[in-house]
């Protein structure tokens, strides 16, 4: 099985075609720095084309998600007027990513942290999870795309809400918006969005799962017609290929599909 490495910021396990990813900083409520950038678009981007992961997992260690921006770095950035990263590929780096990525949310997600969350596909949460976006009250803006996808998920009501507020938005009321998909008990958590995710790796096509993840993200910034003739596409491609045929066979025969690893020249999605 192959080996995917992080670095301090950032550990990984992988097991039965799902990798987990822990955001590592507990002694700072996995505060996002350069370091955990870099550990965890540079995990993806393994994970991406590595035909052992089939679905991702990505929590926090500790009693949080990631508590948002390092109050170090910020106050960096205050002093030196300069907010933007350094580093090189954009933050909504995970909608590239060509596989499934489910946010396990324990505890606290603020700022950044809750646009990380924004960015994969799927969100579970712990029943005492915590949510903010936090820029009003330090005096920034809605970064790095959170406010074109906060309004997607939620509705532009809530979104403008949680936006110019950034008060503090609990579980329960974060599954009745739609900004989770799911709430379960804190000790539950990993559990379930593994189990989720292994339903994903041993049930379902990593072409299927690639193409779907493309069409939703590309449609949301399309017209119903452009959709339409994109499925048409797709759906041609996908029917002739050897995945529908085991789809079926798998289904007839009534055993576990055995669908090949995605292909690494599907590793990343590019969006029009």
């Amino acid at each position: 099985m192959a080996e995917i490495t992080g670095n301090e910021a950032v550990q990984t396990s992988l097991e039965r075609g799902v990798l987990t990813v822990t955001l590592n900083r507990p002694d700072r409520g996995n505060a996002w720095n350069g370091a955990m950038t870099r550990g965890y678009f540079g995990v993806l981007d393994q994970a991406a084309r590595c035909g052992d992961v089939r679905a991702i997992v990505v929590t926090g260690q500790g009693k949080a998600f990631c508590v948002g921006g390092d109050s170090e770095k910020l106050s960096e950035a205050s002093e030196s007027g300069q907010a933007a990263s350094s580093v090189a590929l954009p933050f909504w780096h995970p909608m590239t990513i060509a596989k499934p990525i489910i946010a396990a949310i324990n505890g606290a997600c603020f700022g950044i942290g809750l646009q990380q969350a924004l960015c994969c596909d799927l969100r579970f949460a712990s029943n005492d999870a915590k949510f903010s976006t936090a820029y009003a009250r330090r005096g920034l803006v809605a970064e790095f795309g959170m406010s074109w996808l906060l309004p997607r998920l939620v509705g532009t009501g809530h979104a403008m809400d949680l936006l110019l507020s950034a008060r503090l938005a609990r579980a329960e009321e974060a599954d009745r918006i739609g900004l989770v998909n799911r709430v379960v008990p804190a000790k539950d958590l990993l559990d379930v969005a593994t189990g989720y995710a292994r339903d994903l790796a041993s049930q379902c096509s990593p072409r299927s799962m690639q193409a779907i993840k493309y069409q939703l993200w590309q449609d949301l910034m399309s017209d119903i017609a452009s959709s339409a003739t994109r499925s048409e596409d797709l759906l041609a491609q996908a029917a002739s290929g050897e995945d529908f045929k085991e789809g079926l066979k798998s289904w007839m025969e009534k055993r576990p599909p055995a669908f090949p690893p995605l292909p690494e020249d599907l590793a990343f999605l590019s969006y029009e």
